[in-house]
C-alpha cells in the first residue's frame, strides 16, 4: 500500500492480495505445494528467476501477507515469518553470524534468550558478552573486534528497564555491528526501533500482535538485504510459520492499537494503584515518573506499554500468595493477551538460568510480571488486592 496511508489503516488494508475469488478477507492458503504450469517454469521459480510459490516451507501466500502487513507496520523492507519468538532470534543470529562472531546483549532478556545467547550458541563458536542494557559505556566496552551484532530488549523482559535505541545504533555502527531490537513488549503500535536507527526488529508475533493467547508465531524484519540471510535459513532450516498461524495473525494486527491504547492506559491506572499499596517495594513501569527511564520512554515510546512488574515485600511467600489468591487473573507465563496474565519470573520464564544471573539481571523473589489486559481496571485492582490483604 501507499506510504501514505497511517497505521490503522495499514493494520486493516496492508498486505492483501486477492485471489480471481475477490474474497473480502485474507485467504487461507492450506497447502504443503504449490504447481507449475511447466517445467521451464518451475525451473525459474526454484532459481529465483520469476517470482511465486513453492513450498510452504518457506513460500505461502498467507504468509507473504503477514509478512507484508507486520512489515508495514515497522517501516521495514522486508519480514520473514517463523514459527516461534525464539525460532525469529535464532533465525536472525544464524542467518546473519558465523562461528567465532560475537554478540553484545543486555543482560535484561528473555531467559530462554539467555540460554541461547549464553549456552547454546556458544557451543557453535559464537560468544555472548552480556552488559547493562541501559549503561551505553558498558557496550562500548564490550566490543570487540569481532562484534557482529548488538541485542536488545526494550522494554526488558521483566524489570522494564528501557535501552537508549538511538545511542545503541549509532556505537554500533562504530563497531561495525548490527542492532537488533526485540520489540514485543511495544510491538509498532508503541515504539518503532528502525526509526530510531535499529538495523533489525524481532518479535514473538504469540503476544500482541494475536492479542488473545491463540497460536505461536515470530518474525525478523530489517532492510531486504539483511532478511536475504535469515530467509535463506529459514528456507533451508525450517523453522517455518503455518499459513493458519499467518491467518490468525493477520486478524490480531487488525485491532492491534486499539489494543494497545486501551491496555496501556488501564497498566498505567493499576501500576498507579500498586505504587500506593504500602506492601509493594517497588513498581517497574516506564509509564509512571518514578522509573528511572521514564523521560527516555517518552521520546522513543507513544505510551509505557502494557506490561507492570512489581516487587512485593516479604519475598517469594508473599509473591506467591498474591498469585495464589487471584481468582480472575490469569497464572500464566504468557503475554500480550486480551486477558490479565501474572507470573513469578523467578522460578518460571527466568528460572532456568542460574541464581547467579538472576541477581544479576534484579530478578529477585518478590518480584512478579503483570500483563495487563482488557478486563475493568477495577476487577483487576480488586483481584489482586486479595492477596495484598
Amino acid at each position: 500500500m501507499e506510504e501514505e496511508y497511517d497505521f490503522e489503516t495499514l493494520a486493516v488494508r496492508s498486505g492483501i492480495h486477492r485471489s480471481q475469488f475477490m474474497e473480502h478477507s485474507e485467504a487461507l492458503y492450506l497447502t504443503s505445494s504449490f504447481v507449475f504450469e511447466s517445467a521451464a517454469q518451475a525451473a525459474a521459480r526454484f532459481k529465483g528467476e520469476e517470482p511465486g510459490n513453492i513450498y510452504a516451507r518457506f513460500t505461502n501466500p498467507t504468509v507473504t501477507a503477514f509478512q507484508e502487513r507486520l512489515a508495514a507496520l515497522e517501516g521495514a523492507q522486508a519480514c520473514v515469518a517463523t514459527a516461534s519468538g525464539m525460532s525469529a532470534i535464532l533465525s536472525c543470529v544464524m542467518g546473519l553470524l558465523s562461528a567465532g562472531d560475537h554478540i553484545v546483549s543486555s543482560r535484561s532478556i528473555f531467559g530462554s534468550t539467555v540460554q541461547l545467547f549464553g549456552n547454546i550458541l556458544k557451543r557453535f563458536g559464537i560468544e555472548t558478552t552480556f552488559v547493562s542494557g541501559a549503561d551505553v559505556s558498558e557496550w562500548e566496552k564490550a566490543c570487540q573486534p569481532n562484534t557482529r551484532l548488538f541485542f536488545v530488549e526494550t522494554p526488558s523482559n521483566p524489570l522494564m528497564e528501557l535501552s537508549d535505541i538511538s545511542a545503541l545504533s549509532t556505537l554500533a555502527r562504530k563497531a561495525g555491528a548490527k542492532l537488533a531490537v526485540d520489540n514485543c513488549f511495544c510491538t509498532p503500535a508503541i515504539q518503532k526501533p528502525l526509526e530510531l536507527g535499529a538495523d533489525i526488529v524481532i518479535h514473538s508475533a504469540t503476544k500482541y500482535l494475536d492479542g488473545q493467547g491463540r497460536v505461536l508465531g515470530g518474525a525478523v524484519l530489517g532492510s531486504a538485504e539483511l532478511m536475504e540471510g535469515v530467509r535463506n535459513f529459514l528456507r533451508t532450516a525450517g523453522p517455518t510459520m503455518s499459513a493458519f498461524n499467518a491467518w490468525v495473525f493477520l486478524k490480531g494486527i487488525e485491532t492491534l492499537k486499539v489494543r494497545m491504547d486501551a491496555q496501556s492506559k488501564a497498566a498505567l491506572a493499576v501500576a498507579t494503584w500498586l505504587e500506593a499499596q504500602p506492601k509493594i517495594r517497588r513498581v517497574y513501569y516506564p509509564g509512571l515518573p518514578s522509573h528511572p527511564q521514564h523521560n527516555l520512554a517518552l521520546r522513543q515510546q507513544k505510551t509505557g506499554g502494557a506490561i507492570v512488574s512489581f516487587e512485593v515485600e516479604g519475598g517469594r511467600d508473599a509473591a506467591w500468595k498474591i498469585v495464589d489468591s487471584t481468582r480472575m487473573i490469569s497464572i500464566t507465563a504468557n503475554l500480550g493477551d486480551t486477558k490479565t496474565t501474572i507470573t513469578h519470573p523467578a522460578t518460571t520464564t527466568h528460572g532456568r538460568i542460574s541464581p547467579e544471573a538472576r541477581d544479576a539481571a534484579g530478578i529477585g523473589e518478590g518480584l512478579l510480571r503483570l500483563a495487563v489486559g482488557l478486563e475493568s481496571v477495577e476487577d483487576i485492582i480488586k483481584d489482586l488486592s486479595a492477596g495484598l490483604g
